[in-house]
């Protein structure tokens, strides 16, 4: 009979690939953990990891994670559906997200239409967002480029521009726009890979047979600009971080290609049972005003 514990600590080491550092994150013993999975294994009568060289999950083994995610989401599903009905509450929120810079306002709006709802804000790269809605870890995702996946559901919140940001004082700050091979040499500040704004500056130089010039990768969207702002160099930025009244300041340039945009969409799981406080909060973000930054039914 299979323990919870024993399928947690399976999606830990199988999330990881790494005994050690699976270890290390679930706080026991590498040994114990390795007698776990091989109790599993055992129990199933099939490896579900390859172990020639790194450790690496195998189709089996991903067979079995996809089942074990779905059952536990299942499971959390049900426990927290059961304390938001005795409790007679709206229940809690996790949302996940490449970056809330963009959702502040409707995440404040919501804040102050529900003060009693616990929102759980988890930063998430794309490539994580389908496997944390279909094992439930999380109710809704945000993300600024396409997740293909079975089982969600999307709707698109917006589309937008993406420029290229240059110090005040940068040859290229008067222009309106500007080509990307005029860009090549230019030196970028850019966010890592896997990173929405990584993958567009990959994949339009890419296009021009091109290899941008990266002096520095962060993860912070406003240390980007201020890096900008401070003259070490130029990067791609989105039209709503223009507007923005926090930004640092920096000539805005359009770019002269269709391809330099970003659409903006919001997912949840198509088997989901969302939370009424989730509910609410997909209402609140596809109802905003993206461009007025308010909602759609707000009267002055």
């Amino acid at each position: 009979m299979m323990e919870l514990n024993t399928l947690k600590q399976f999606l830990v080491v199988a999330r990881l690939e790494h005994l050690s550092r699976a270890a290390d994150e679930l706080h026991i013993a590498q040994p114990s953990l390795s007698r776990t999975i091989a109790r599993l294994e055992s129990e199933l009568g099939v490896p579900l990891f390859e172990r020639s060289g790194r450790l690496r999950l195998n189709d089996t083994g991903k067979l079995f994670r996809d089942h074990v995610e779905r059952s536990l989401g299942e499971l959390d599903a049900g426990r927290r559906a059961v304390a938001e009905a005795t409790s007679q509450g709206l229940g809690t929120v996790r949302l996940a997200s490449e970056t809330f810079l963009t959702l502040t306002g409707p995440l404040a709006a919501y804040k102050r239409a529900h003060p009693s709802v616990e929102i759980e804000l988890h930063w998430s790269s794309a490539e994580d967002m389908a496997r944390r809605l279909r094992a439930q870890d999380v109710d809704l995702c945000v993300a600024s480029q396409p997740i293909h996946a079975e089982g969600l559901e999307a709707t698109q919140l917006f589309d937008e521009a993406v420029g290229v940001a240059v110090p005040l004082d940068h040859p290229l700050a008067g222009r309106a726009s500007v080509r990307i091979d005029e860009l090549a040499g230019q030196p970028f500040i850019t966010a890592r890979k896997g990173h929405w704004l990584r993958r567009l500056l990959d994949r339009l130089f890419a296009a021009r047979d091109l290899t941008p010039k990266i002096v520095c990768e962060g993860d912070e969207p406003a240390a980007i600009a201020d890096l900008i702002s401070a003259g070490l160099g130029i990067g791609l930025v989105p039209a709503f971080a223009r507007r923005s009244a926090t930004r640092a300041p920096a000539a805005w340039i359009a770019v002269d290609s269709p391809d330099c945009r970003r659409a903006v969409t919001l997912y949840w799981g198509v088997d989901s049972h969302l939370s009424t406080a989730a509910r609410l909060m997909r209402t609140t973000i596809t109802s905003w005003n993206w461009i007025a930054g308010e909602p759609q039914d707000n009267r002055r």
